[in-house]
C-alpha cells in the first residue's frame, strides 16, 4: 500500500507539528463539509458518585485530517492532541486503526 506524500505543515508524519497530551481512538462521523477536517466521536464511561452507577457518555471533536491519510465515515482512527490549529481544532488524526464498512 503506497502512502500519499503531503505538503501539509500540520501533518504529524511529514510536517512540523508535535503530538503531546492525550492519544485515543475514535470513530469518524463526518468528513465532507470541511477542507482537511473531520468530526470524530468517542464514547466513554464515567461513574456518577451520587447514585453509585456508571454512565455512558460520548463527545464529538473536530480534528485535523492530513492529506496523506484517507479516512471515510465509519473508520476507527487514532487521534492525538496538539497545539491549537484553528478555533475548534486541537487534535490531529495519526493513523487509521480499522476501516469501516
Amino acid at each position: 500500500m503506497s502512502e500519499k506524500t503531503c505538503e501539509d505543515p500540520n501533518c504529524p508524519k511529514h510536517g512540523k507539528i508535535r503530538v503531546r497530551g492525550n492519544i485515543f481512538t475514535a470513530k469518524v462521523v463526518s468528513t465532507g463539509k470541511m477542507n482537511r477536517s473531520a468530526i470524530v466521536e468517542r464514547s466513554f464511561v464515567r461513574k456518577v458518585k451520587k447514585y453509585d452507577r456508571m454512565e455512558k457518555k460520548r463527545s464529538r471533536l473536530t480534528v485535523h485530517k492530513p492529506d496523506c491519510i484517507d479516512v471515510k465515515p465509519g473508520d476507527i482512527v487514532k487521534v492525538g492532541e496538539t497545539r491549537k490549529i484553528s478555533k475548534t481544532k486541537s487534535f490531529v488524526i495519526l493513523e487509521v486503526v480499522k476501516r469501516g464498512e
